[in-house]
């Protein structure tokens, strides 16, 4: 049973709620005017989109017909049709659990990782484990399973994979970048800020392309690397550029006090850059680095110009379809959809560490304080 102090926190949350309009959208008579013309606005779009979106919408046309009838609504008759093209791309049809089990376990590695309990060090051996999985699945070759060469992967599957593993091998990557770049050995510092500029100068479709066509070229007679590292390799290469920009924003918002510190305790540059500076540093560039990896994660789609179907390039060969021409708005809406579920969800947690790690800091300096007083 709620106590009296709950059930007064309880009744006075629409006087807040209340209040906080009153201050920020009614403070004033423009500020009321404003408000009206925008909630005026939304009413006068929303209803024509809602009565197209769902009213006259076309949930189900094998053939694609019904969608082409007079003042019919969305053609969602696509998304039905085409959902399993969408997301696994020319992955044999009767395997494609596979790459969906795969996509399943890449979202439970990304909750997993979420928790603040879990980060121990068998989360190590949880990704292992889960990447192996992944592995497993998506190539195949036992437990009877069909062998997929990795050419035929595609979809939802595959933007995760090169996104995962970009950020995952670029970030510890960058780390090291950004300490080489503030290095006091002149040779270790202009590689790295040679290497760094060099990369952000140039166009990510233009790595990409070098690591598909260039690269070949150099590579000795009867050696060949596939198509997917390749990729890879480039998008490793461009997001640990700008992330280590990002990681030595930070690590120069730190207080020379902070250097100054470890050095007096006799911590060796390692252990004060792992135990004093970087946790720091990393905490004040959640909010850079989690928009970094955002377009990091939208710029997967940038693969097509090798020859990559990734979720978005599956969604515009569905649309190449002649039933099916026509109903782009629907396909994109569902590729947004998609990938806001995925930016949403890493702009809302990163808000909610950089918020937990704050409170925890802060508690930490009180207490300090009361333990000096």
């Amino acid at each position: 049973m709620a106590g009296p102090g709950q059930a007064r926190t309880k009744g006075s949350d629409p006087k807040v709620a209340l209040a906080w309009a009153r201050e920020h959208l009614f403070s004033s008579w423009g500020n009321t005017a404003v408000t009206l013309m925008i909630v005026y606005l939304l009413w006068k779009l929303m209803l024509p989109f809602l009565d197209w979106a769902l009213v006259k919408a076309v949930w189900w046309s094998p053939d694609g017909k019904a969608c082409r009838v007079e003042d019919s609504g969305a053609c969602w008759a696509l998304i039905a049709d085409k959902h399993r093209f969408m997301l696994f791309g020319t992955y044999p049809f009767d395997a494609q659990w596979r790459p969906a089990l795969a996509s399943l376990i890449f979202v439970a590695l990304y909750v997993v990782s979420a928790i603040r309990a879990c980060w121990r060090p068998w989360l190590a051996l949880v990704w292992l484990g889960g990447l192996a999985a992944i592995g497993v699945l998506m190539w195949g070759g036992v437990f009877g399973m069909v062998y997929v060469e990795n050419e035929r992967w595609g979809g939802l599957a595959l933007t995760l994979l090169l996104a995962t593993f970009g950020i995952a091998i670029a970030f510890p990557l960058s780390i090291l970048l950004a300490l080489a770049r503030r290095s006091t050995m002149p040779v270790i510092r202009w590689l790295a800020i040679g290497y760094i500029e060099l990369i952000r100068g140039v166009p990510l479709i233009s790595l990409l392309f070098m690591a598909s066509v260039m690269l070949p070229l150099f590579l000795p007679e009867g050696v060949t690397i596939d198509k997917l590292l390749r990729a890879q390799i480039a998008m490793i290469l461009f997001a640990a550029a700008y992330l280590a920009e990002v990681v030595r924003g930070g690590l120069q918002a730190i207080p020379r006090g902070q250097y100054e510190a470890a050095q007096a305790l006799g911590l060796s540059y390692w252990k004060m850059m792992g135990f004093i500076i970087l946790p720091q540093a990393l905490r004040i560039s959640i909010p850079p680095l989690v928009n970094t990896f955002i377009g990091f994660f939208k710029d997967t789609s940038l693969v097509l110009i090798i020859g990559l179907f990734d979720l978005l390039t599956t969604v515009k060969v569905s649309l190449t379809e002649p039933k099916w021409t026509g109903f782009g708005v629907e396909a994109y809406i569902f590729a947004s959809a998609v990938y806001f579920i995925f930016c949403f969800a890493m702009s809302r947690y990163s808000q909610a560490l950089e918020a937990s790690l704050g409170a925890a800091q802060s508690r930490g300096t009180n207490g300090a304080g009361k333990g000096v007083a």
